[in-house]
């Protein structure tokens, strides 16, 4: 644990418990003197210190967590960029807001958040009025999928609820075995008189509830694997009902549209985790170093599904590996991203053209490995992998995605992926960015237009010209 200088977030936790000073100083054995130092940023918070606060307090650690710092600062700079606020915000003003009072941080991005949403709003009414006819071509993209994004990644993609309400059913229904689809289907025979039936139709939906006659229709196009993933969403959506509402209410969405995305996301998180459950799949992907095709093939799932779940598994009593979770299509569309961790996607001008998740369409169902660095200097291990769906003949269209799952350097070597890699040479990683209006990397070949802060197109600007300053010289 390197030095943290985390000042703020210790008077916070005082203010909390309504704790003095000598209280705070006394509950976890050390001098007055010792916490007023570090309260002031002139002694870092060390371990020692931070175990005694959890022992005594038991305090979420990740109060104090340095990957939480990454991830408001990520979205901190975003909103700070000089063309959006007209105001010049250095870099250490922007980390002094996140690492000190991520509280603070947070509001600012609550509040940024809020103000896009009201501007698209208003340019849609204003186009609607026929007062604007650019306004409708400006707008964002619909913000209801951003909105349930940001609620996975403030969880951290973990939802305990529904997390030990899975696996709970998963050990009643199979205790040592994998759940199959046949199994849901007698569940759901015995507990809801509910018949499963397999749609030979062409063209059939996936899941089509008929509640009229209580029958689940299935299509016939889907694995095995898929038919009980289904089958594990319709359980979440029947059987916890009430614990997808609130969960859904807590989130204070702020409408119809988005509370009805947040219960399928919830309803197919708690299906990840069924097929999947915790315990039996973490002891799975550590026994496999996390050999994402060895555990498809255990648990009869696809690749896909398996990433997924691989990004959830942060229970504070036994977590796996941290990882971020991507699906893009070939024009560079995000689809799906979860985080459990720090790793930043950016919302403005797309992801970096240098990332492994785009080579992937190269080389299809091919596993790409590559070893990335921000521009904040952290590195990353990244796995990319097409993944193809196709559901009708000969000349039907296929929707073909990259999937990329990621982690911190630092946990390369629990991976199977790490081999081959110098994941100790820093010159051995690629340097990659958020994207391109954003990234700080103003030599970089394939930056497709400048970035939001106008000082970075400065400064490139001026090196463009220093070959001819010098020769003037």
């Amino acid at each position: 644990m390197k030095k943290a200088f985390m000042g703020v977030r210790l008077k916070r936790l005082r203010e909390e418990r309504q704790l003095t000073q000598q209280a705070l100083a006394h509950a976890i054995g050390i001098s007055l003197s010792y916490l007023n130092q570090m309260e002031n940023n002139q002694r870092p918070l060390t371990l020692a210190v931070l175990l005694k606060l959890n022992a005594s307090f038991g305090i979420d650690l990740q109060l104090f967590s340095e990957d939480d710092e990454a991830r408001l600062l990520a979205d901190v700079r975003e909103i700070f960029s000089l063309e959006l606020t007209g105001e010049i915000v250095s870099s250490a003003e922007m980390r002094e807001l996140a690492s000190n009072m991520p509280a603070l941080a947070r509001a600012v991005i609550s509040l940024n958040r809020k103000h896009r949403l009201a501007a698209e709003q208003a340019a849609a009414l204003a186009a609607r009025l026929g007062e604007d006819r650019q306004a409708e071509m400006a707008l964002l993209p619909s913000t209801p999928y951003e909105e349930v994004r940001d609620f996975f990644y403030a969880r951290h993609n973990y939802f305990p609820e529904l997390d030990e309400a899975a696996e709970h059913l998963a050990e009643e229904l199979a205790p040592s075995e994998t759940l199959s689809w046949p199994q849901l289907s007698d569940y759901f025979r015995r507990n809801f008189s509910i018949k499963v039936v397999v749609d030979d139709r062409p063209g059939a939906t996936y899941r089509r509830f008929d509640l009229r006659h209580s029958v689940l229709y299935l299509s016939r196009t889907l694995t095995s694997g898929q038919k009980a993933f289904q089958l594990g969403t319709q359980i979440a959506m029947l059987a916890f009902d009430r614990e997808l509402t609130t969960l859904v209410d807590a989130a204070r969405f702020s409408n119809s549209d988005t509370r009805g995305l947040a219960r399928i996301g919830l309803a197919s998180y708690f299906a990840g985790a069924l097929l999947m459950p915790y315990r039996k799949f973490l002891a799975s992907a550590q026994a496999l170093r996390y050999d994402i095709e060895l555990l498809g093939n255990q648990f009869d799932v696809g690749f896909e599904t398996v990433c997924h779940r691989l990004s959830t598994l942060q229970r504070p009593s036994s977590r796996g590996v941290p990882f971020f979770f991507i699906r893009v299509d070939r024009a560079g569309n995000i689809s799906k991203r979860q985080s459990a961790t720090d790793f930043h996607f950016s919302r403005i001008g797309g992801t970096c053209p240098l990332w492994n998740v785009y080579e992937a369409f190269a080389y299809p169902g091919r596993i790409m490995t590559q070893l990335a660095r921000m521009p904040d200097e952290r590195t990353y291990l990244w796995i990319a992998r097409t993944v193809s769906h196709k559901s009708g003949g000969y000349d039907s269209l296929s929707k073909t995605f990259a999937v990329a799952l990621g982690c911190d350097v630092r946990h390369a070597a629990a991976l199977t992926y790490s081999r081959g890699l110098n994941v100790l040479d820093p010159t051995s990683a690629t340097p990659i960015g958020i994207g391109c209006r954003v990234c700080e990397r103003t030599e970089c070949p394939q930056r497709a237009f400048p970035p939001l802060d106008r000082r970075l197109m400065i400064d490139e600007t001026q090196s463009l010209f220093a070959p001819y300053a010098t020769s003037v010289r």
